[in-house]
């Protein structure tokens, strides 16, 4: 008999292949869809948002549009580490309930983009119960390496929206 689980995860994981822009966190290497990311830019000035959670940096103005913008590196417990010019933020479209919102994130460097194919994917691996792997797509074999693909839609809840919604909206 054949399990019904296992051919979701297999399902999901043959939706999981195309391209993605890599990124490093604390010498990490990450990758999101290409299709969520909207645009590279370099550090620019972002305006602290009063009473928003730690991993919400505040907005900045792109092009006459306010944007939240949310540090990668706190958003998952990793020690905090100083932005510089060369430090970018990546502009991506997400979708949370339905609704879509532009973000910025901030990540420690873009590495490149690369072709996943479903071979080279793996399961997101069984950490225990207590353990929130949800935001996580699987596991890319790249090279000798190993790149973590996140879906980015999973990586801010639906509370973090309404803040971010709120953010925008008082500045």
């Amino acid at each position: 008999m054949v399990d019904v689980m296992e051919m979701d995860m297999e399902q999901e994981l043959r939706e999981s292949t195309g391209k993605y822009i890599t990124f490093s966190l604390d010498g990490e290497e990450y990758g999101i869809p290409i299709m969520n990311v909207r645009e590279i830019i370099g550090m620019m000035k972002i305006t602290p948002v009063p009473r928003t959670p730690q991993f919400v940096r505040g907005v900045i103005n792109l092009r006459g549009k306010v944007i939240p913008v949310i540090d990668l590196r706190t958003r998952f417990g990793l020690e905090f580490k100083e932005s510089d010019a060369r430090t970018p933020i990546v502009v991506v479209e997400v979708y949370i309930d339905e609704t879509k919102l532009q973000i910025g994130i901030v990540v420690d460097a873009v590495s490149e983009v690369i072709q996943v194919m479903s071979e080279d994917l793996e399961e997101t691996p069984s950490f225990g119960v207590d353990i929130d792997t949800d935001f996580i797509l699987g596991m890319a074999k790249i090279g000798e390496g190993i790149k973590t693909l996140l879906d980015i839609d999973k990586v801010v809840t639906s509370e973090d929206l309404v803040v971010l919604e709120k953010a925008k909206q008082n500045s």
